[in-house]
């Protein structure tokens, strides 16, 4: 599928079935719902987006995205057509490629870290506006759904950014237009 006729970037793989939005009974601080669990195995009752950020050179296989590809190999095989499809496509920081995994699940391959190592002396991988455009369209996705967003503490990984940057992003694309979010953090 190629790009959509808006400005917005973003990729749909697989059929979508909207279901009525579920009950969140998480934590909530400051609006965002915070846990302890498996971001690949929300806890929900209704339609789900999973997202996670992705880096702009097509590598894939450490953190978060080793677990998801444990589950489902969808996300893997669809990022990297994505990836190496991307001069015919919208593959690009910011840009949002969701990938149905099961009948009212899916994942959102977001594009928000520049390579995949600190260079010497240089900036990290993540890009804040990057992942900050990403959840605006992930925003109009979970909506367009009614599906509540499930996600690990996006871009403070190996992306190597500071949750304090990030959560507002999160507060602002998301919370602010009511959708419903849960961070989930691994059992120590």
């Amino acid at each position: 599928m190629g790009p959509p006729s808006s400005s917005r970037r973003l990729v749909v793989v697989g059929t979508v079935d909207v279901s009525p939005l579920g009950d969140d009974d998480g934590l909530n601080t400051d609006g965002l719902s915070y846990t302890v669990g498996d971001a690949t195995a929300p806890a929900r009752s209704g339609p789900a987006i999973i997202a996670h950020v992705c880096n702009d050179v097509g590598a894939w296989g450490r953190g978060f995205v080793h677990a998801l590809s444990g589950r489902w190999p969808d996300p893997e095989r669809e990022y990297r057509r994505w990836h190496r499809e991307r001069a015919s496509n919208d593959f690009a920081l910011g840009a949002v490629q969701l990938v149905r995994v099961e009948d009212d699940l899916w994942v959102a391959n977001m594009i928000g870290q520049h390579g995949v190592r600190r260079a010497r002396g240089g900036p990290p991988p993540v890009r804040y506006a990057a992942i900050g455009e990403a959840l605006e369209t992930l925003a109009e996705l979970a909506e367009e759904h009614s599906a509540t967003v499930h996600m690990p503490r996006i871009g403070s990984g190996l992306a190597g950014g500071r949750w304090t940057d990030i959560e507002p992003l999160i507060q602002a694309r998301l919370m602010f237009r009511g959708v419903d979010t849960t961070v989930y953090d691994l059992p120590t």
